[in-house]
């Protein structure tokens, strides 16, 4: 494996989600520890299945490996790292200033703005702080998915500028004072990242044009933070015996082949790692040592691939886009880990629901989005946005200026200006636009394709926050309000569905991320297991025994999780493009015009009852 060769004391693994980033970090992990290295991995994903891939209970502290001598391994918990934050700040003020203050700085320090900057004081301190991490020879860092990773190593330089900069407060970070302790911590953090000595980031991607177009963008933004040193590795490439076997396989080989012909120039002079598919999950030491083999694979829970796969059940998307149209409009938001195809799913159910005549507006918050790539054209009854950061910090900032910053002297508005320049302000500006696309759905459809996990729970978050200071500020008055998070939760309004995959990991991730939502009072309406192979009904012995391993997933997902959920077969082409997307459905011509005609009658009955 050339990313091991010579190995430096860190090493990022990062890239689009799902495409192995954790796997490759836990197998590598494993691979320097058996060669005699000391090592710590870390898992810097605000939704983070390290543990899990372990079979252990890990959390927000150092702990050993048993099953692996010398392997460490530690996941950052954002939540617990904010509560810290937010107590080492509010303590010392307690006692000291009135209860109501401290009860608005505590709300002020509870936004997703706050959680990151904790995470990241974590972070720095095992890039910078020798006493934790004295005891090991290598720290490997399972980076969260590329947009959020990027912002994560955009933090140290857009910190130390801020500072740079400081006078006055960041409302979500505490006094700037007392940041200013953090000065040489987060410059020495920009140091070791830019140094190719110390730091090698290890681009992780499948054969697919679209996450290797990712990669090639993130090989460009992390270039010009500095970081020099990377690889690449491609992960889960079909052996080309396998499409002799049936025609899915030839059609994988096929495409995949063909994305790897077409690779972006900008990963050409990487060296590079190509990693084949497992006919298992990479779940467990046993599967994990065998990821970086050369050797025949060996399913540590083999069964005969030549069973005939049991009976499972053929609920379509088409069933759930029948519901949904019956109400003529509302928000469709659709959450999930990274590659699970939440874009491909939101995309689909949206030119279903166009093609029938209805409204839609279909838009996506995640920082890395392909919605245009996968829609490929254009369609009557159908818009589509995108809530982007940079442009929507940018209306803010504008905003304000113009408006409070119309009536200020010089001094104020230059105050004001600094205030504006804190990272906090996209977080504010993100959340502006999140609402307004929410008061949409009171219209027409609205079908938002969320950002990875963390991420969409980190916007939540401040969606929550917003609806607790409206709650706090109006709650006695007697006057009646509204907010985002109520809507969210009120299915009347908004139908949550959850898209995964029928493997191990991301039924997991699903099953937290429904738990996660529940607290908040949001009850999930339907499951999507999407690019199931055991709903294709494969041939080819590898594809076939990954068959056998989703049923048991399948299963649990529709006895155990989910309310109502879809199986979305793998398809031998890729779904780009309207008439593709119309085929995930499930849909034939005379079920479509049936639906067609049903929803019709649903829409216009809203809108005789409206009048």
């Amino acid at each position: 494996m050339q990313f091991l060769e010579k190995s430096p004391r860190f090493f990022f693994f990062t890239g689009k989600g799902g495409v192995g980033k954790t796997s490759l970090a836990c197998a590598a992990a494993i691979r320097l520890a058996d060669e005699g290295k000391r090592v710590l991995l870390v898992s810097t994903d605000p939704a983070s299945n390290v543990g899990h891939v372990f079979g252990a209970t890990i959390g927000n502290r150092i702990t050993p490996i048993t099953a692996v001598p010398r392997l460490s391994a530690l996941e950052i918990d954002p939540q617990a790292a904010a509560q810290a934050y937010r107590d080492r700040l509010i303590e010392p003020v307690r006692g000291e200033l009135p209860d109501e203050v401290v009860k608005g700085i505590e709300e002020s320090l509870s936004g997703a703005c706050t959680t990151e900057i904790a995470a990241f004081d974590e972070f720095t301190a095992l890039l910078t702080d020798e006493s934790l991490t004295a005891d090991f020879d290598h720290i490997l860092f399972d980076t969260a998915p590329t947009g959020h990773t990027i912002r994560l190593l955009q933090l140290p330089g857009a910190w130390s500028g801020f500072l740079e900069a400081g006078k006055g407060d960041a409302s979500c970070l505490g006094p700037l004072a007392g940041l200013e302790k953090q000065r040489n911590q987060y410059q020495a953090a920009v140091d070791a990242l830019a140094d190719p000595m110390r730091t090698r980031l290890v681009l992780v991607a499948r054969p697919q044009q679209s996450t290797l177009r990712e990669v090639a963008r993130t090989r460009e933004e992390f270039a010009a933070l500095g970081l020099s040193q990377q690889y690449l590795v491609i992960n889960g490439v079909l052996p080309p015996q396998e499409a002799q076997q049936d025609s899915l396989a030839a059609a994988i080989h096929e495409r995949e082949n063909a994305a790897l012909a077409a690779m972006p120039s900008a990963l050409d002079a990487l060296p590079c790692d190509r990693l084949p598919l497992k006919p298992f999950n990479l779940i467990g030491l046993d599967a994990l040592r065998q990821m970086l083999t050369d050797c025949p694979a060996q399913d540590p829970q083999a069964t005969d691939s030549r069973e005939a796969l049991p009976e499972i059940g053929q609920a379509t998307l088409a069933h759930l886009v029948d519901e949904i149209a019956v109400d003529g409009h509302g928000l469709v938001m659709l959450m999930g880990k990274g590659g699970v195809g939440k874009t491909t799913m939101a995309a689909a159910i949206a030119v279903e629901l166009a093609q029938r005549g209805l409204p839609v507006h279909l838009t996506t918050s995640d920082p890395a989005a392909h919605l245009s790539e996968t829609l490929d054209g254009v369609l009557p009854n159908l818009t589509v946005g995108r809530i982007d950061p940079s442009a929507e910090t940018e209306r803010y900032r504008q905003h304000v200026l113009t408006t409070k910053g119309a009536a200020l002297d010089d001094q104020g508005r230059a105050l004001l200006e600094e205030d504006l320049r804190s990272p906090c302000t996209e977080e504010i500006a993100v959340f502006q636009a999140f609402s307004r696309t929410i008061r949409e759905a009171s219209k027409k459809f609205v079908v938002m394709d969320t950002a990875p996990t963390g991420h969409t729970l980190l916007l939540l978050d401040a969606t929550g926050a917003y609806h607790r200071e409206i709650a706090r500020q109006l709650g006695n008055t007697g006057m009646h309000f509204s907010t985002p998070m109520m809507q969210l939760q009120d299915p009347r309004q908004t139908k949550v569905l959850l898209v995964t995959l029928a493997e191990t990991t991301p039924v997991l991730e699903a099953v937290n991320l429904q738990n996660d939502l529940r607290r908040a009072n949001i009850e999930p309406w339907a499951w999507i297991i999407n690019n199931s192979v055991a709903a294709s009904h494969p041939e080819s012995p590898l594809l076939l025994q990954r068959a056998h391993h989703e049923v048991s997933q399948i299963e649990q997902v529709a006895t155990r999780h989910a309310q109502r959920y879809a199986l979305v077969p793998l398809l031998e082409e890729e779904p780009i493009g309207p008439e593709r997307l119309m085929a995930l459905t499930g849909h034939t011509a005379a079920h479509l015009d049936e639906a067609g005609a049903a929803s019709e009658v649903g829409v216009s009955t809203k809108t005789s009852s409206t009048e």
